[in-house]
């Protein structure tokens, strides 16, 4: 299955008195890039995270953010009344130092940080609804990467079935790219010389037309075709097997417009160039 690198999900789940949000973000990556960003009071399922997120993802810089939000239930709003007599004692001491008495509202006070207190939750259970609200959102993540591999996959297919068409347009020019060499050649040595050492010219071509010969680079051309096409339709991450081939591929098609002795090879070296750069670009996105 050919899954992208580049996706994005998002999920919301109700666990106690507590609603956890978590987004999830990828990109493409040579390697697997995790990154977090939780609050403190869940930092507790930080392995639980990293563990469930490396089980299902082998490529790409992913970033993974959960935060969460209290929901007041029956029980209202629970004060730090230790914090709170803290806080007037410490603006009182302010105020004996100033000319003009600060004067606070009862809602300015519960603004500030510690004097809202949290109601007590269970960690495993919180744990467990972190877990379940993060494989909802991989889950999501995961559909997405595959809608867009199949898009990919499908690009590459077609660009790979024109590198086989070119290269079978090599195979079938190349007798004729001998043949008239060979022509052009022996007229250019009948003008230079009047009496031709024939079989000294005859070893000589074949020398030549194995220089000129790239019946091996299209061989190769097709076989990495082929296995291209293997590789798309296999399960695991394939992105890095498939750039390898990319490299094999465009050294092939560079042998074959080094060889080039002919207008139509050259134009063939060159739109193979072309269409393995195209692939190679989609493939960068690939797990």
């Amino acid at each position: 299955m050919t899954r992208s690198m580049t996706a994005f999900a998002g999920a919301e789940q109700d666990s106690g008195n507590l609603t956890l949000n978590c987004e999830l973000r990828s990109v493409n990556h040579r390697y697997c890039d995790l990154n977090l960003k939780i609050p403190e009071r869940l930092r507790f399922a930080e392995g639980d995270i990293r563990s469930l997120i490396s089980r299902h993802i082998k490529r790409g810089k992913i970033e993974c953010a959960i935060s969460y939000k209290s929901r007041q239930d029956e029980t209202g709003f629970k004060v730090n009344q230790q914090a709170v007599k803290q806080l007037l004692g410490a603006a009182e001491e302010i105020e004996n130092l100033m000319q003009t008495p600060l004067r606070y509202s009862a809602m300015d006070i519960l603004a500030f940080p510690g004097i809202q207190q949290d109601a007590e939750q269970d960690k495993e259970a919180l744990r467990q609804g972190i877990k379940q609200l993060l494989q909802q959102a991989l889950n999501t993540l995961l559909e997405n990467r595959a809608r867009e591999g199949d898009h990919l996959q499908q690009l590459i297919e077609e660009r790979n079935q024109k590198v086989h068409q070119l290269a079978e347009q090599g195979e079938a020019r190349m007798p004729e790219v001998l043949s008239r060499h060979r022509e052009k050649l022996l007229e250019h040595i009948n003008e230079l010389v009047q009496s031709p050492d024939m079989d000294r010219i005859e070893q000589e071509l074949v020398i030549m037309a194995q220089k000129l010969d790239v019946a091996e680079e299209l061989d190769r051309l097709k076989t990495h075709v082929e296995e291209v096409n293997r590789v798309l339709n296999q399960r695991e991450p394939i992105g890095r097997r498939l750039d390898f081939l990319m490299q094999e591929m465009n050294r092939e098609a560079n042998t074959l417009g080094s060889k080039s002795a002919d207008k139509e090879m050259t134009r063939i070296a060159i739109e193979l160039k072309v269409l393995i750069e195209q692939m190679r670009e989609q493939i960068q996105n690939i797990e």
